[in-house]
């Protein structure tokens, strides 16, 4: 008798959550970025600071499209 294991997949879920929590992390970390960057457009360092928090936003969707699709996987991907 064959027996089914359509099970999800415990390492690869891991994974993904991680990738979520870095990714909720840069969901933070951009936007406040952002705005200590438009508030201070006087500093020299407006211009650094406006493009990492720019590459951090970028990132944030990134790696929340990366880790929804790595869970999705460990749930529903045939071996």
């Amino acid at each position: 008798m064959e027996t089914k294991t359509d099970r999800t997949n415990k390492d690869i879920l891991v994974k993904g959550i991680k990738i979520m929590g870095i990714s909720l992390g840069c969901m933070f970390l951009g936007p406040t970025l952002f705005y200590i960057a438009l508030t201070n457009q006087e500093k020299p360092l407006y211009i650094p600071i406006l493009i990492i928090a720019i590459i951090v936003c970028v990132l944030a969707v990134f790696l929340a499209f990366k880790g929804i699709n790595t869970i999705l996987d460990s749930m529903f991907k045939k071996k």
